[in-house]
């Protein structure tokens, strides 16, 4: 499971023109699932977004969490952050999960940070057409991958 977090101090999905789900200063989180990804890949990530320090203290230093910085959440799925590149110009998709897997793992995976984060987690919606727009605070953009635990 891959995920990409950008601390923001805006973000919002429109969807058909509509805004799903908009939040003020916290983390855009796109999260991509790829077959092998398991409950375990996901409770390791979950932990490591909410203790990850990347907020300012009182003194401009990234030293607190996103808990810490009573900040907002959004999670978008993407496929996409499963890519491969490494043959051709035409990105290859093939390790990113069916529907079948993924979704069901994107759900828990919303939920489960809900619940470490005990707030409510805002989301984008599996598979549609999203826009999304940001305003990165910082900037301030954090790749994570459950399978390099480094």
């Amino acid at each position: 499971m891959r995920v990409l977090i950008q601390r923001v101090s805006q973000s919002s999905v429109t969807i058909e023109d509509q805004i799903k789900s908009s939040i003020s200063d916290g983390m855009l989180i796109f999260v991509g699932i790829e077959n092998e990804d398991s409950a375990e890949d996901m409770e390791w990530l979950c932990k490591k977004i909410i203790n990850l320090r990347i907020f300012n203290d009182d003194n401009g230093v990234m030293n607190k969490s996103i808990i810490e910085a009573d900040g907002e959440i959004l999670v978008v799925s993407q496929f996409t952050l499963h890519a491969s590149t490494k043959k051709g110009n035409r990105p290859s998709y093939i390790k990113a999960a069916k529907p079948d897997i993924s979704i069901p793992l994107y759900e828990k995976f919303c939920e489960t940070l809900e619940q470490h984060f005990q707030k409510k987690v805002q989301t984008g919606e599996f598979g549609a057409d999203m826009k999304v727009s940001l305003i990165n605070d910082g900037p301030v953009t954090i790749w994570m991958d459950s399978k390099i635990k480094e």
